[in-house]
């Protein structure tokens, strides 16, 4: 493998096989190098071979201009978070360590952000969270540095926009939906939720993908008129609630549920009601 860009001392551009070019970082890589030349492949640390010459590029730039140290870090949190949530965006590399980069030089300059979704994001992504709250530990082992906990709830959105292949302000859009359904549903039916449940799980990842789906119009079309009738009569409780939210939805967004939308929102409501009952 030999050098096609250097951008600074610990981080350079190859070619692979394909005439692709691959970011590779490694103390060291660059420095006193010339274009042109071998790399010594045992200085070696991560290779990126994302799928777009755009995130390469992106990469790229972002990598030249912060710290060696800072971007190993996030690798593994990023390593971290692929074994547990799966398959996870490559933009991942950027958004998280252009964040994290940011998060330690402002918390360094005293300038921390509050995250006013972090009570929503602590109930809706707890998985998510739970690795925020991870990545911060790794973040003060590694680096040093201690950030507040508002900063796992931005990690956790970071990783939840790279499961649903959205941008950032979508993904906080999506929690406000998923929140306002969730209150909805509590207060129509009067119960609290079991949050450690099966169906609650459940309601909740269907409620992401659903909110996601509205807000970018997607709609699911009506399909079975037999089974939306044996629904509304089998769950009359929760099929009036998932009107009530229809409603709410057109008020606010614009965007009225078609039958077989309703159909499914009664169905997680019923579980969750159910469930509710037996605690």
């Amino acid at each position: 493998m030999k050098i096609a860009k250097i951008l600074n001392n610990n981080v350079v551009v190859i070619l692979d096989e394909h005439g692709r070019e691959q970011v590779v970082m490694g103390r060291g890589l660059g420095f006193q190098k010339q274009v042109g030349e071998p790399l010594e492949k045992e200085k070696i640390e991560k290779v990126f071979a994302l799928q777009s010459d755009e995130l390469v590029a992106r990469l790229g730039e972002l990598l030249s201009q912060i710290p060696l140290e800072v971007m190993t870090t996030c690798d593994r949190i990023i390593e971290l978070s692929r074994q547990r949530l799966g398959k996870l965006q490559d933009s991942l590399y950027i958004t998280l360590t252009d964040h994290c980069h940011f998060a330690i030089e402002r918390q360094k300059k005293g300038m921390a952000i509050r995250n006013v979704l972090l009570w929503e994001i602590k109930r809706l992504y707890p998985k998510e969270f739970l690795l925020g709250q991870e990545a911060l530990a790794i973040i003060d082992k590694r680096l040093n540095v201690q950030l507040a906990e508002d900063e796992a709830g931005f990690i956790a959105l970071h990783l939840v926009t790279a499961q649903l292949n959205s941008e950032m302000p979508e993904v906080m859009h999506v929690t406000r939906v998923m929140q306002e359904i969730l209150q909805i549903v509590k207060y129509q039916l009067r119960f609290e939720y079991d949050e450690d449940s099966l169906s609650y799980q459940r309601f909740v990842t269907h409620l992401k993908f659903f909110a996601q789906r509205m807000l970018s119009r997607n709609v699911v079309a009506d399909d079975d008129a037999t089974l939306h009738a044996a629904v509304k009569d089998n769950y009359p409780r929760a099929w009036k609630c998932a009107e009530k939210i229809s409603h709410h939805l057109v008020t606010e967004y614009q965007r009225e549920l078609t039958t077989e939308e309703i159909m499914f929102l009664a169905i997680h409501i019923e579980r969750v009601r159910k469930e509710s009952l037996k605690v």
